[in-house]
C-alpha cells in the first residue's frame, strides 16, 4: 500500500493562512485539510510535527505524531529506516536534509509547494475559471485605467 510522510511543519509554511481555520490551532487546520483531502484515497498516512502535543486531533486516515525533545526530522528519517518497502513511500518535505535522505532511501518526493497546490487544486482551478470570465474593460475600470 502507498504511504505518505508528511513534514507537518514544514507544509504548514507552504499553505496559504486564507485556506487554514482563524480560530484554530493550525495543526488541527492541517490535519482535518489532509484528512479530507486523503478520505476518498487509500493510502496510508503519517504526518510528523516538531515538538509536543497540545491538543487531541481526532483523524480517520492521517497518523499523527509528535517529535517531543526530537527533531521531527529524526522521526521521519526512523520511520523511512523502519519501513519494509521504501519504493511505496512518497515523503512531503522541502527540507533538503529529508530530500536527500528520502531519495538515497528510493522514496518518491514531492516538495511542500507542490503538494501544496495538488491540495488546493480545485480552488485555484474555480479562481481562474472567475479570472476568465473578467473582461479587460472590467479590469481597467477596477483600477482606473
Amino acid at each position: 500500500m502507498k504511504y505518505f510522510i508528511i513534514d507537518g511543519n514544514n507544509l504548514l509554511g507552504k499553505i496559504s493562512k486564507k485556506y487554514l481555520a482563524k480560530n484554530s490551532d493550525s495543526r488541527v487546520s492541517l490535519a482535518f485539510i489532509l484528512d479530507r483531502y486523503f478520505s476518498t484515497k487509500s493510502y496510508k498516512v503519517s504526518l510528523h510535527f516538531d515538538g509536543f502535543k497540545k491538543e487531541t486531533i481526532k483523524t480517520n486516515k492521517i497518523k499523527l505524531y509528535y517529535s517531543n525533545n526530537k527533531s521531527a526530522d529524526d522521526e521521519i528519517k526512523l520511520e523511512i529506516e523502519n519501513s519494509t518497502n521504501r519504493k511505496l513511500i512518497t515523503l512531503v518535505t522541502s527540507d533538503f536534509n529529508l530530500l536527500d535522505f528520502g531519495k538515497v532511501c528510493s522514496c518518491e518526493i514531492i516538495t511542500s509547494e507542490k503538494f501544496s497546490k495538488i491540495l488546493f487544486q480545485k480552488d485555484l482551478d474555480k479562481e481562474e475559471e472567475i479570472i476568465k470570465t473578467i473582461s479587460n474593460n472590467e479590469i481597467k475600470k477596477l483600477f482606473g485605467v
